[in-house]
């Protein structure tokens, strides 16, 4: 067996090669590389379980990020347990092929209670008081105070929110160099998320974004050196491509005002009631899945969505089945838009009536995918000092609201979900071992092209 190592460096395309990214662009030139045709939705969970298991959404089952559970009338985005993708995983075939076959998965998704031998995945801790702490998840468990005693707490508020910066992808480049020399794994898959939620903010043409293409291709640079050093193969691949946004497409707004969305009032606040709701949408980027409640309401409700401005299509059962989406946890329909807009999850008409969470980092509580948490209120007078003042109320025990986050959708100014038109705008693999790469490689040929690098050619 050859050691191997997977860099996800989520949203690298080949039109962001060049200068900005030497190690990158020397590592693409020393090896092949191809653009990667994805699946639809084109968005982590959907893509990764993708490429693990070498299968459509159909199978898997991951269908977006997050979606409707039927069963208990919710909607529930980011959850972690691996129970949730069907079909054999990358490290299951692997020790299928070889007993001695072992993988680290450090922070993919659906990452908790896999079959993977060694594993990491963000998990903050909530306790009753209110706060988040930062915390992480291990297989085994006691790999998560090795690696906070090594590298310090797991940096989450730079992982996710307005302040989102280098530190928490190089932290996880660090558990992956120290998971690597201390586990020697057959198998190493790392997640490099720093240039996605970049590209979300600034899109993908804005000149500042060279910095945060140098700070990502300097933390591949050192990985690769360090690996490759050992005599390890490495693939370096991306989910998706990233293309310019100039602003949202309200879905559920549009469905509350034909009457199809069912609401009820908290406290004064609007809250979505998808479980009495005739129809609403779960948005994802730039997919969102439709539920149905009445099959004879279908028609009406995909006529109302394809007439809206920025909606490219509406899939239903065909259109579904011939995209791979056809499970059960789609919804009735799946809605498409253009290239350059995306789907907000926004339900209320009055801000006045939001939810609470609607201006806080909620990735959880939130009915849909919102990128505006990248930013802070530009309305707020000294953001940082109300940060400040509320981080300290919950430090003394009082329950407190970070309500810092805008509700203006125009700031988002990247999407993704729908895949690229132009392939160099879309995502990409290369590999150290040209031999290994087909011409013409899609998400879900990844799962054969790792183990071939693993085992050699002709393995399955």
């Amino acid at each position: 067996m050859h050691r191997t190592v997977v860099l996800n460096v989520v949203g690298l395309t080949p039109s962001l090669l060049g200068d900005a990214v030497p190690n990158l662009t020397t590592f693409a030139a020393g090896g092949r590389m191809r653009p990667l045709a994805t699946v639809l939705p084109a968005v982590t969970c959907t893509v990764q379980s993708s490429m693990v298991t070498g299968t459509l959404p159909r199978t898997h089952g991951a269908v977006a990020n997050g979606w409707y559970f039927r069963d208990l009338a919710e909607i529930w985005f980011w959850r972690q347990s691996n129970h949730l993708v069907a079909g054999e995983k990358i490290w299951e075939a692997g020790a299928r092929r070889d007993p001695a076959f072992t993988c680290a998965k450090l922070f993919w998704w659906y990452n908790m209670y896999s079959s993977a031998t060694w594993s990491v995945t963000p998990r903050p801790l909530y306790p009753a008081d209110g706060r988040k702490l930062p915390d992480v998840y291990s297989t085994p468990i006691e790999l998560r105070d090795e690696l906070q005693a090594k590298l310090g707490p797991f940096p989450l508020f730079t992982f996710w929110g307005p302040g989102t910066d280098i530190g928490a992808t190089r932290w996880i480049a660090d558990c992956a160099r120290h998971v690597y020399d201390t586990r020697r794994p057959t198998l190493t898959l790392v997640y490099l998320p720093h240039l996605d939620y970049v590209l979300q903010r600034l899109g993908p043409q804005d000149p500042r974004l060279a910095k945060d293409l140098g700070e990502i291709d300097a933390v591949c640079g050192e990985l690769i050196e360090h690996v490759r050093r050992d005599g390890a193969r490495v693939i370096v691949l991306s989910e998706y491509g990233i293309t310019p946004v100039r602003g949202a497409i309200h879905l559920n707004r549009a469905l509350r005002e034909a009457g199809l969305v069912a609401l009820k009032t908290e406290l004064g606040r609007d809250m979505l009631d998808p479980g009495a709701s005739e129809a609403f949408a779960v948005a994802d980027h730039q997919l969102a899945h439709v539920y149905v409640r009445r099959p004879e309401r279908i028609p009406e409700v995909r006529r109302l969505l394809a007439d809206l401005d920025g909606v490219e299509r509406v899939l239903d059962a065909d259109g579904k089945r011939a995209a791979g989406l056809d499970h059960p946890r789609s919804g009735e329909l799946v809605a498409v838009s253009a290239a350059d807009r995306w789907f907000s999850y926004y339900f209320w008409l009055d801000d006045a009536r939001a939810p609470d969470y609607a201006r806080t980092v909620d990735i959880h509580r939130k009915p849909g995918y919102d990128p505006v948490e990248l930013f802070l209120d530009p309305s707020l007078w000294l953001p940082q000092l109300r940060i400040g003042w509320t981080l300290a109320k919950k430090a003394a025990g009082f329950r407190s609201l970070m309500d810092v986050i805008p509700l203006d959708a125009t700031l988002v100014r990247g999407s993704h979900g729908r895949p690229t038109d132009d392939p160099s705008t879309g995502p990409l693999v290369m590999t150290s071992e040209p031999d290994l790469l087909p011409d013409r490689p899609h998400a879900t040929d990844v799962k054969d092209v790792v183990l071939r690098h693993v085992f050699g050619p002709g393995t399955a």
